[in-house]
């Protein structure tokens, strides 16, 4: 059985003021979840669940959103927002 994953490599412009970023950290925190219970219900590597909890992801791998928002009962809302300057 092969998986499919998908990458999605999010540029930021310098000065464009859009951003995608993890909120991770939040939702764990929020949750009263640590990273190493969240690395075990989803069979994800502590590392790798540490450095989307770090924001440190350039592309994301839609397999592991998906386990990790299945293990959070969650939607992909709650780990991914979406930031827009509104300054002109």
């Amino acid at each position: 059985m092969s998986r499919g994953y998908l990458f999605i490599k999010i540029y930021s412009k310098k000065g464009s003021g859009e951003m995608i970023r993890l909120v991770l950290n939040q939702y764990l925190d929020k949750k009263g979840i640590t990273r190493y219970e969240l690395s075990k219900r989803t069979g994800i590597r502590f590392q790798i669940v540490d450095n989307y909890y770090k924001n440190k992801v350039v592309r994301y791998d839609s397999d592991l959103l998906n386990r990790m928002c299945e293990a959070l009962n969650c939607d992909i809302a709650d780990l991914i927002e979406y930031q827009k300057d509104e300054t002109p």
